[in-house]
């Protein structure tokens, strides 16, 4: 038997083929992308997803014979993104994704009812899924009356894969409707938002099946028996699954588009006065708590186009020996700031350039300024009762090495990066479809990878860094009396 895991972002998806070890068998990526028709604005459309689900199957299942055995298959998704169904499961206009800042004040007006944070655990983020129907209700009324179902992105897919409507509960966390603490919709919060418990999808754990794969589907595939569907997971949630993150005190640092650093709790302890995210983990009874940057790699990226050379270029070009603080002070709010600030509209700024800056200060000041910003988030971790002797790094940006030395000592946290391999939210997803197909206990399916390589602390640099991440802290409020 065979189990499948679908792990789709913002510029594309990894499906992956594992077998009852979770050892890979096979993968295959497609991608699409996000449009923006306006400045804050970021959008997408399902069908986008459907077509890439649709092509990366056809690829396993005209090349792995293993295909023809799968009995399970979870999604993980993209969070707090908000696809709307009319009553005959249309989709009414593209997606708006986590990224898009264009409900600020929406939310603004959401966190400050009574009642909002403390049954959701959660601030009210421009990002999140409530503040994202209040600005089509004022700006699109004539959708939002036809709106029937208001799905996310995971459980768009997982109705496309059964027919059934079903979100669960790591990702419902995201919309600014769940309690948090209760596993379930609040009506309180649903009556804030202007929504009903019949516009929702039902709820479910992520290891719980959701129906099984359409026939149609079934037969497109090659696929015979009875297969599965698992509820899945928001993105992070999926990832701390594949990580094998589930007691207290494990985490991990992703280094992706954005940046999060996660930790599993064994119970809700919100705190949203600091910034962070308490939400639902993917397995029945446990949490997970995160602090969020917005802009990770995509900093990166962002200092790639402007210089002309590719981000392993720029970060090779650093060496593989940690150096000292540079110089100039790089805020990464290039799409504003969730952890700690809650502020969309806060810019990046780079300060302290002088005649000597060239490509690679600037390479260092961009990583140093991301992983100032996950120090941040490990403050407002620690300020909830959350503490870890080492983290995984996960994502694109561990391909760094240096970058990965950096933040272990920004942190004064070890490092650990997985064994090669497959590991992370796709992994994730097949092991939350290997449970809800077998019935198999998660706690003993979700276990942590091989370690390769530890990233100690630089002890030599840490007074260093310490002393840079306070002119880091105290460069926010100035920049932003100036904005």
């Amino acid at each position: 038997m065979s189990y499948l895991g679908i792990d789709f972002g913002t510029s594309g998806l990894r499906a992956l083929l594992v077998d009852e070890d979770g050892a890979p068998l096979a993968s295959a990526e497609k991608h699409y992308a996000a449009r923006h028709p306006h400045p804050g604005w970021s959008e997408q459309d399902p069908a986008d997803w459907i077509a890439a689900i649709d092509a990366a199957l056809d690829d396993l299942a005209r090349k792995t014979p293993d295909f023809a055995d799968v009995r399970g298959i979870g999604v993980s998704g993209h969070m707090h993104g908000a696809v709307l169904l009319d009553a005959q499961g249309k989709v009414l206009r593209p997606c708006i994704l986590w990224n898009d800042t264009r409900s600020s004040a929406q939310a603004a007006r959401l966190d400050g009812l009574e009642g909002m944070r403390e049954t959701s655990g959660n601030i009210v983020f421009p990002g999140f899924t409530a503040p994202k129907l209040e600005w089509v209700r004022t700006h699109e009324p004539e959708l939002f009356d036809r709106t029937a179902k208001v799905l996310l992105p995971a459980a768009y897919v997982n109705f496309y894969l059964t027919g059934h409507y079903v979100a669960d509960m790591s990702d419902a966390s995201g919309t600014s409707w769940l309690d948090v603490q209760a596993r379930d919709w609040s009506d309180e919060l649903l009556t804030m938002g202007g929504m009903r418990r019949d516009q929702m999808p039902d709820l479910a754990e992520g290891t719980e099946p959701v129906g099984q794969l359409r026939e149609a589907l079934a037969q497109r595939w090659g696929l015979s028996g009875k297969v599965v569907v698992a509820a899945g997971a928001g993105d992070n949630a999926a990832a701390a699954c594949g990580i094998g993150a589930i007691a207290e005190g494990q985490g991990f640092v992703s280094l992706g588009t954005s940046g999060v650093l996660l930790g599993a709790r064994e119970g809700c302890h919100p705190r949203p006065d600091a910034g962070l995210h308490t939400f639902c983990h993917a397995v029945p009874g446990r949490w997970v708590q995160a602090g969020v940057t917005l802009s990770a790699t995509d900093s990166v990226n962002w200092l790639s186009r402007i210089t002309g050379q590719s981000p392993a270029q720029m970060t090779g070009a650093l060496g593989d020996v940690l150096r000292p603080p540079g110089q100039p002070c790089f805020l990464p709010y290039l799409s504003g700031e969730r952890t700690p600030h809650n502020d969309a509209h806060i810019r990046a700024s780079l300060t302290g350039l002088s005649m000597a800056t060239g490509p690679e200060e600037l390479t260092q000041a961009v990583l140093e300024g991301v992983a100032f910003s996950l120090r941040d988030a490990l403050q407002s971790l620690k300020a909830a009762g959350a503490g870890f002797e080492t983290l995984f790094a996960i994502g694109g940006g561990a391909a760094s090495h240096y970058w990965l030395a950096l933040i272990a000592t920004v942190l004064d946290i070890p490092l650990a990066k997985p064994e090669g391999g497959e590991f992370g939210a796709a992994l994730g997803a097949a092991r939350l479809g290997q449970s809800a197909a077998s019935g198999g206990d998660p706690l003993a399916l979700m276990t942590p990878p091989k370690i390769g390589q530890i990233f100690a602390p630089e002890r030599s640099l840490t007074a260093a860094f310490d002393t840079a991440y306070e002119k880091y802290r105290a460069t926010y409020p100035a920049i932003k009396s100036v904005q």
